[in-house]
């Protein structure tokens, strides 16, 4: 390998072989797709987070649920919202058919809560697992393109015979510098990703409470109207 006097990272990249360059190109993209999701999933979980506590406080206000159906139904929803509209909706749908459309409302309720939220959670998880791939794999593919330069600095420094630190510093430099990229990537991928699947958890929980309480509140009124059609038939 040619002497090389400029060891500033440009220079370090310039001068290294076209597959750590390649390497190095590959992890940089990586990086900055990985932020990109990133902030991303900051303004994604900003957002839901925001709607979910604006939810619960108009859905805890008294407010009727005809009223905050009607209300919903009218604009895109995200969170505890879409699982509200779609509970509301199948009983809205049991209530405009006949009666007997009442026998297993409270379990077809259930369904859809459940995948409603599931459907959330997808949403909220979609990505993620570039950012895992990332932070697992970034490091091996640097140190992948490390160990390719230093066998190549060492086949020219033996080309040369030429083994003074001026000659072999730069060239493991050079290698060692696809490993500092890896990590570069990994490592925010890493924390990012961490942190993004806590707050995944705590949105699924606080979706999930919120559905066994409206669910609660709906068998209480299929009940209710359950009873009613008795007296009637009576």
């Amino acid at each position: 390998m040619d002497h090389v006097t400029d060891l500033s990272l440009w220079g370090m990249f310039l001068e290294a072989s076209i597959v750590v360059k390649l390497v190095m190109i590959g992890l940089l993209f990586a990086s900055i797709w990985c932020w990109s999701i990133i902030v991303n999933k900051m303004l994604l979980f900003s957002r839901t987070e925001k709607s979910m506590d604006r939810f619960e406080e108009v859905f805890w206000s008294g407010q009727s649920l005809e009223d905050l159906y009607k209300n919903l139904s009218s604009r895109p929803t995200i969170a505890m919202g879409t699982l509200f509209v779609a509970a509301m909706r199948e009983w809205k749908r049991s209530f405009e058919s006949a009666s007997s459309a009442f026998m297993g409302l409270h379990a077809r309720i259930e369904k859809v809560l459940d995948v409603s939220i599931a459907r959330e959670v997808e949403k909220l998880e979609s990505n993620l697992l570039v950012l895992a791939s990332v932070a697992s794999a970034g490091p091996f593919v640097g140190l992948f393109g490390t160990v390719w330069g230093i066998m190549t600095a060492f086949t020219s420094i033996a080309s040369s015979g030429n083994t003074s630190l001026n000659t072999v510093a730069p060239g493991i430099a050079e290698a060692l510098f696809a490993t500092a990229i890896g990590l570069f990537a990994a490592i925010p991928a890493l924390v990012s990703y961490n942190v993004l699947q806590g707050r995944v958890a705590r949105a699924q929980a606080r979706m999930e409470s919120f559905a066994d309480e409206f669910s609660s509140i709906l068998s209480r009124q299929i009940d209710h109207h359950v009873a009613s059609g008795r007296d009637r038939a009576a």
